[in-house]
């Protein structure tokens, strides 16, 4: 009998995220994120630990809620809480917005959970440039 050894998974999955080159002028879209699920709680800290230093810190979080999961009003992430808010704005949809107080507004879209791999990259790709 032969037994093969599997590699362990990844203690920390691999993050989404496409964002669009940092410029001197203001974007309506800074990127696209692409979650595993619709668990805030889960995912929200993988997002906010592979975000650009020069974000800042980000204080508040607005998801749709007709989307995610049920959440707290605030959670801890990387030792400082973030607050976390639900909008049901048709404009807000597909959308995560990330605020951090002196560094602005930063919008991301979401790519649905359930996507494929072949049809989100398209649209990560888009966003990131600006398209989305």
């Amino acid at each position: 009998m032969t037994t093969t050894l599997q590699p362990p998974p990844p203690s920390h999955p691999f993050l989404r995220l496409s964002l669009s080159p940092q410029g001197a002028m203001p974007r309506p879209i800074d990127g696209a994120w692409w979650p595993r699920s619709y668990d805030l709680l889960a995912e929200l800290p993988l997002l906010l630990a592979g975000l650009p230093p020069d974000w800042g810190h980000i204080a508040s979080v607005t998801v749709n809620g007709s989307k995610w999961s049920p959440t707290p009003g605030r959670m801890l992430v990387c030792n400082q809480v973030v607050r976390l808010r639900r909008t049901t704005k048709a404009s807000a949809a597909d959308t995560v917005v990330l605020l951090a107080p002196g560094q602005g507004r930063r919008d991301l879209v979401v790519v649905p959970p359930d996507t494929t791999e072949q049809a989100a990259r398209p649209l990560m790709r888009a966003a990131a440039d600006g398209e989305a």
